[in-house]
């Protein structure tokens, strides 16, 4: 299939979904599919644990986007699992004998193309197979400038990898598309989504409240836990935030780009204005994020501080639920 238009993105699952519908004829950037998907999150999860610490969440569940993708009107998306790995590779190569690119979700550790420094158990990769040469998969991973090639044995092997959000099997493709993208619809939803999760969670561990919420936390590991814990602790949530993913900062920029390209599309001003504030937030993350960085490290400044860090997250709260209030109040006059 070498019509199939490889383009790299900033996430993976965000960049598949928009790889297979520009495919198919819907030409949607990264940003308008991360955010008509509802990808924006935050959750501070103490309960649920990686390698022993607690989750920070930046991005919404693995699969959250592409279910949104495959709930628009006039898209049908065909998504299977496996218990066979045979089955599972004789129904791809299916597909793929009838021209049809098709999504998996995989385990990073066994793709042989990453380089080794970045293979870690994370089993929620999405990538995109678009042909088959001999025993070689051609395939299009949006977080690399480049289709890759990846041998039968060692696709299968990340198709069913195991352990936490383990795959087994999964594929998807899209049969069916509208012969045209309602976007505005698709906007106002997607932005009424994220801002009713940021700001009208019960749950406090959840949207703006749960970014207040790992503020006060972070405030008192070094009492509670000892310097040199806290300090692990805080490695852990800069991890998640700068190289899980995209990021907390990236994600933030990456929906500031869709709420800029959204305004272009609604003719909204103020669409663009609450665009330069989500920004703004990332940059202020990203800030937080490199002072975290230097403590760590042991290369602090005499303005570093947990106090400060925790000043840093308020302001990320308080920017983040100015800018959801005010796409709230939008969506009302818009819905």
């Amino acid at each position: 299939m070498p019509d199939f238009s490889h383009s790299q993105s900033a996430h993976c699952e965000s960049g598949v979904a928009a790889n297979l519908l520009t495919h198919q004829g819907i030409n949607i950037s990264e940003a308008m599919a991360f955010g008509i998907g509802g990808g924006l999150f935050f959750g501070y999860l103490p309960f649920i644990r990686i390698n022993g610490l607690p989750l920070v969440t930046y991005r919404a569940a693995a699969g959250h986007i592409l279910q949104q993708i495959a709930a628009i009107p006039g898209v049908r998306m065909v998504q299977k699992k496996f218990r066979n790995r045979d089955e599972a590779m004789a129904e791809l190569d299916r597909a793929l004998a009838a021209s049809i690119p098709v999504g998996l979700q995989t385990g990073v550790y066994w793709l042989p193309y990453f380089p080794k420094a970045l293979r870690f158990h994370f089993n929620a990769h999405n990538l995109v197979v678009y042909g088959k040469e001999g025993d070689e998969y051609l395939i299009s991973d949006p977080v690399f400038p480049k289709p890759v090639r990846c041998q039968a044995d060692d696709l299968v092997r990340a198709r069913f990898a195991s352990g936490a959000l383990a795959p087994k099997g999964k594929m998807y493709y899209l049969a069916q598309v509208p012969e045209k993208l309602e976007r505005r619809h698709l906007i106002v939803r997607g932005i009424q989504a994220v801002s009713k999760m940021m700001l009208g969670s019960p749950f406090p561990l959840i949207g703006v409240r749960g970014i207040r919420f790992l503020a006060k936390r972070l405030g008192k590991w070094p009492q509670r836990l000892g310097q040199e814990r806290a300090d692990l602790h805080l490695g852990h949530v800069v991890r998640m935030q700068e190289e899980i993913g995209t990021g907390g900062g990236g994600f933030r920029f990456m929906y500031a780009a869709f709420l800029q390209e959204s305004a272009a599309v609604m003719q909204e001003h103020r669409l663009q204005d609450c665009a330069s504030s989500m920004t703004a937030a990332g940059d202020t993350w990203r800030e937080f994020a490199a002072m975290a960085a230097r403590i760590c490290k042991d290369r602090a400044r005499s303005d570093d501080s947990y106090a400060a860090m925790v000043a840093s997250i308020h302001r990320c709260a308080a920017m983040e639920e100015k800018v959801f209030a005010e796409l709230q109040k939008w969506t009302k006059q818009h819905s």
